[in-house]
């Protein structure tokens, strides 16, 4: 007998055999044990989830000699039948090859016709949104009112092309993409049930890659038990996809961490002799980050089977908690625009390149704070006191800090910053846009050194707690040289904000300019001889020189 593939022979043949899709073969089974059958199933879910597979179980609890039930003998002559593909009573139609509506109607000829065998006649439709729309509305009318004695089962992989009309006539079950780790216990149950020598993390590399399917999954394994030989090895697995290159990942991150720049672009250089998929690459270092950050918060949940984990774990150990998280954003992103780069390599060496030039620098007065490792004690336990007089040099610390934060105040009183005066410090901070206009509506309630308190007029309370606040805290703080906490309150205010003054002292001009204009002789005399009229609105102030050169 020739060689039977793993993904038809291991094809479950009963819901018992199903792996994930619970809710479906729950529900399912209800149906079937309750006799509350429906007409029509629609199947939906990416490829290899198992559509076409629970469509040819369920026409086996409906056709089996035993009975309808949710558990089929699986012996019976019309068990078999159907398992080999050739019980005349279910029809098996590919909507991709038969798209007209003249297939359509050929197909429905036969729906008033009692079945030849089986208890039910059963079409089963594969990718049923292949249809025309001739072909669907063929369909409708049959799948609305079918005899009693049809039952329809549709798959596709597309439900948003198929049309509402036939959706709100069938029972719709959406089959989800299989866990990895499901992925990953199946191949371990059917390798073993095979006789076949395995690598535990070569099954996490394959289950990974199949994406949720678990026919692309079996196919890929059965790929590696060729290439290896009858045996699935770790090694030879990643150069059969080509994920050669993603062991020296660790090696790249590390040199990131280190702020050695030449030694990552290396690591790279290396990688890139075994031609891999940057783009995939980029995947796994995501990957990698993630299960760093596994490790370092709750190294519990970390699997024995995680490729080159005690690595995984010295770089939990090594590198920070917040560069890990800076960096796995990093990654993110990177994904999103190595599309956009001239090609995947330069891509990667730039998500390299941020990560190196956004790595937090340490500094003598705040140093970052190194991982934890996985066997050290949480971050919630109580570390001892050291010895040599800690307490003593934190309070001298805290007492510097405080001295450093007063003179730091001084310095900034002198050089003109004083909140009595709220108008000329603004002209300091020279703000633009939104910002100014929320300084311009507010005045000072108090300044403690530290924390100032604003009150904004009712017109500028749609500015309060945006992006202008910040940019206003964020000026006040490099003008002061203090880290200040600004709080805003809306309310009436009875003093005058410097947008009030600013509004009279423009009056005030704008009179005096008036008034200029109508004492003026050139003016007068073109009253006198033209009978002109001066039109107030159009008096216009020119305080500079060059407006009155531009304006001649």
């Amino acid at each position: 007998m020739s060689y039977q593939v793993l993904a038809r022979k291991w094809r479950p043949r009963n819901f018992a055999e199903m792996v994930g899709q619970e809710h479906v073969v729950r529900a399912l089974s209800n149906a079937l044990d309750n006799d509350r059958l429906h007409h029509a199933y629609l199947f939906t879910g990416t490829r290899g989830v198992g559509k076409t597979t629970l469509a040819r179980i369920l026409s086996k609890s409906l056709n089996c000699e035993q009975g309808v039930s949710a558990a089929p003998c699986g012996t019976c002559s019309v068990c078999r039948e159907i398992d080999d593909g050739r019980f005349v009573d279910l029809l098996e139609v590919d909507a991709a090859s038969k798209t007209g509506v003249d297939d359509t109607r050929e197909l429905l000829e036969n729906v008033p016709y009692a079945p030849v065998r089986g208890r039910y006649k059963v079409y089963l439709i594969d990718e049923v949104h292949m249809f025309s729309g001739h072909s669907f509305n063929a369909l409708l009318k049959t799948l609305e009112e079918p005899p009693p004695h049809v039952k329809f089962l549709l798959a596709t992989t597309d439900p948003q092309k198929v049309p509402v009309t036939v959706l709100s006539r069938c029972l719709q079950f959406n089959l989800k993409r299989l866990p990895q780790a499901q992925i990953e216990g199946q191949f371990r149950h059917i390798l073993q049930a095979e006789g076949v020598t395995f690598a535990d993390d070569a099954l996490e590399i394959l289950a990974r890659s199949a994406d949720g399917s678990m026919r692309d999954g079996l196919s890929l394994l059965d790929q590696a038990i060729a290439f290896g030989g009858g045996e699935v090895k770790s090694d030879e697995v990643r150069a059969m996809l080509g994920v050669v290159a993603t062991d020296r990942l660790p090696a790249m991150l590390d040199a990131v961490t280190q702020g050695d720049a030449a030694a990552a672009m290396a690591e790279v250089a290396a990688a890139a002799e075994h031609a891999p998929d940057f783009g995939g690459l980029l995947r796994e270092l995501v990957m990698l980050l993630h299960r760093i950050a596994v490790l370092q918060q709750v190294p519990d949940l970390a699997a024995e089977g995680w490729a080159q984990r005690e690595r995984l774990a010295e770089l939990a150990a090594a590198v920070p908690a917040e560069d890990v998280q800076l960096y796995y954003q990093i990654a993110l992103t990177g994904q999103r625009d190595l599309p956009l780069a001239p090609d995947d390599r330069s891509g990667f060496e730039m998500v390299l390149l941020r990560m190196l030039a956004f790595r937090p620098a340490e500094t003598g007065d705040a140093p970052r704070q190194r991982a934890v490792s996985p066997d050290a004690p949480s971050v919630g336990t109580p570390s001892p006191a050291p010895a040599g007089g800690s307490a003593a040099k934190t309070a001298t610390r805290s007492e510097t800090k405080a001295e450093t934060e007063t003179e730091q105040r001084a310095t900034a009183a002198s050089d003109g910053i004083d909140f009595d005066d709220w108008r000329s410090t603004l002209q300091r901070l020279d703000l633009k846009g939104m910002a100014a206009q929320l300084a311009k509506n507010s005045v000072v309630d108090s300044w403690d050194g530290r924390v100032l308190q604003l009150s904004v007029e009712p017109s500028g309370a749609s500015l309060v707690g945006s992006l202008a606040e910040q940019r206003l805290c964020e000026a006040l703080c490099a003008a002061t040289g203090v880290d200040v906490v600004l709080r805003l309150q809306t309310r009436e205010v009875d003093a005058e904000t410097p947008a009030r003054i600013e509004a009279r002292e423009e009056e005030q001009l704008q009179a005096a300019a008036e008034a200029d204009i109508a004492v003026d002789p050139l003016v007068l005399a073109v009253q006198e001889n033209f009978d002109a009229e001066i039109v107030a609105d159009s008096v216009r102030r020119i305080d500079k020189p060059d407006e009155i050169e531009e304006r001649l």
